[in-house]
């Protein structure tokens, strides 16, 4: 199997060759965009297996990007990683909506970052590769999961969640009723060597919920414990 290809879409040449280098050395094949359009002309000709975004581009910015991705049949499974300047949880919760798989604040650790892409890619591969016939599916409460298309579906019409939305809503739908804390699906969601927060399992609650409509009330907050979705 060869090297994974990773898209870097960058418009400062000091971060894009800081990224590029740390891609390379943990022993991927980097190519590089300064646009968005020119990302998208990279996407038509290239097969990718992760992509790390910046949201403040010249023409079409990251979230338009990121937009036309999930849009796309042949892209819209590519992990998409933000990188970005804006800290705020508006544009966090903005990004993740819209399709990212996660996000990384600027200034950040290259280290954090490649292995931020690398656990997205892994949940990718997993994700495509549980059984032949893709996967024991579930029903729950007119939600139906089937974790080998890595696709989910409400009273039939299908949703755009991303790797981490999926992962969490699989985990909690498998056993309805049970409490689930936030650690147990940061292993479950992340992997059990990949640094994050509490407070990201709620933003992430939260963008799930959203997307489910209606049916996010059946994800129910336990405080003092964590998530679990209801019977």
């Amino acid at each position: 199997m060869g090297k994974p290809n990773i898209l870097v879409v960058e418009d400062e040449a000091d971060i894009q060759q800081l990224v590029s280098y740390n891609l390379i050395k943990a022993g991927m094949h980097v190519t590089c965009a300064d646009r968005g359009e020119d990302a998208l002309a990279v996407l038509e000709r290239e097969q990718v297996d992760g992509i790390i975004l910046d949201l403040m581009l010249p023409g079409l910015d990251g979230l338009e990007i990121c937009r036309r991705i999930r849009e796309q049949e042949q892209t819209r499974h590519i992990p998409v990683i933000i990188l970005t300047a804006k800290s705020e949880d508006d544009d966090v919760v903005a990004g993740l909506d819209i399709g990212a798989d996660d996000y990384v604040t600027k200034p950040f650790s290259p280290k954090i970052l490649v292995a931020r892409l690398q656990a997205a890619m892994r949940r990718k591969q997993e994700s495509c590769g549980e059984g032949e016939d893709g996967g024991e599916e579930i029903t729950l409460h007119g939600i139906t999961i089937h974790p080998g298309r890595h696709e989910v579906r409400l009273e039939g019409t299908p949703l755009l969640l991303t790797g981490t939305e999926f992962a969490i809503l699989h985990l909690l739908a498998g056993r309805p009723g049970w409490v689930f804390t936030r650690q147990q699906i940061i292993d479950r969601a992340r992997g059990y060597d990949y640094l994050i927060t509490p407070r990201a399992v709620d933003v992430q609650i939260f963008g799930l919920r959203k997307k489910l409509g209606k049916a996010g009330q059946l994800i129910e907050t336990v405080r003092g414990l964590g998530y679990r979705i209801r019977e």
